[in-house]
């Protein structure tokens, strides 16, 4: 499996994953997985698709134009359906990875794909992952790893460092599958001084804590996808409140259904 590109003995020392994790909230380390591992990952994500995809539950597959495969955006629990992607995110580098920045034993919670097909890739919502986990404490993870090249014009992630110090915001429905959850007030001129973007290469990873908010764009690119995938983990200390989390799913996925989103 995958090795990250660091060594986990200097995790305390001044610029480690873990101290850059505490001061901004992310961290980004640059080729996290190996070329061959990484060519034997885009091997098995193309198996994937041709022979698990199709038979993967309806409210687990997205698609940016219902019924359209050329617009796939999203499919959730890779892990649910596949021994390969089942095992890089139980025992592979993104969970060592997981448990050196929330220093201590993690929870595999899911292991999702993401894409914003060129031209119609709509952006993602400014939005904090703690809203959607409903931890108390908020000590979570969600790890980016990017497939391909990710820049300004294909919809690269845009984070605001420091963020994850500064408490939940408030969130609202938004009209974005996959993401049905946004900052209501988010644009103010503290919120676009604060944002950076961060454009990442293939094999790149870029790891956020659950209280950080990211964001964005969307795909203008007339040509080029902007796939990436991403691993979430619960610290062991987190509590879900699973009641209410599967109460709001099974709401939220019955509204899709009635849209005609899923």
């Amino acid at each position: 499996m995958t090795q990250p590109m660091f060594d986990q003995d200097d995790t305390d020392q001044s610029g480690s994953p873990r101290a850059s994790f505490e001061e901004e909230g992310l961290v980004h380390i640059e080729r996290f997985i190996r070329d061959a591992d990484f060519k034997r990952l885009l091997v098995e994500l193309e198996r994937f698709h041709h022979d698990v995809v199709p038979k993967m539950p309806r409210e687990q597959v997205y698609y940016e134009t219902p019924g359209d495969p050329a617009t796939l955006k999203q499919l959730q629990h890779l892990d649910e359906h596949d021994a390969y992607f089942r095992e890089l995110l139980w025992g592979g580098a993104p969970r060592r990875l997981a448990e050196i920045l929330l220093d201590g034993p993690v929870v595999p919670k899911n292991f999702q794909w993401f894409n914003k097909p060129p031209g119609v890739g709509r952006a993602t919502p400014p939005h904090q992952d703690g809203y959607y986990f409903m931890l108390d404490p908020c000590e979570a993870t969600t790890l980016w790893l990017a497939l391909e090249e990710v820049d300004e014009e294909n919809g690269c992630v845009r984070y605001i460092p420091g963020s994850h110090r500064d408490g939940m915001r408030s969130h609202g429905r938004t009209g974005t599958l996959g993401f049905s959850q946004g900052i209501s007030d988010y644009g103010t001129p503290e919120d676009l001084a604060r944002e950076r973007a961060y454009p990442a290469g293939p094999g790149d990873l870029l790891a956020h804590h659950a209280m950080t908010i990211h964001r964005a764009d969307g795909n203008t690119s007339a040509n080029r996808t902007r796939r990436a995938l991403g691993f979430i983990y619960y610290s062991e200390r987190a509590r879900e409140d699973a009641e209410a989390h599967a109460e709001y799913q099974r709401k939220l996925h019955g509204d899709l259904a009635r849209e005609k989103k899923i």
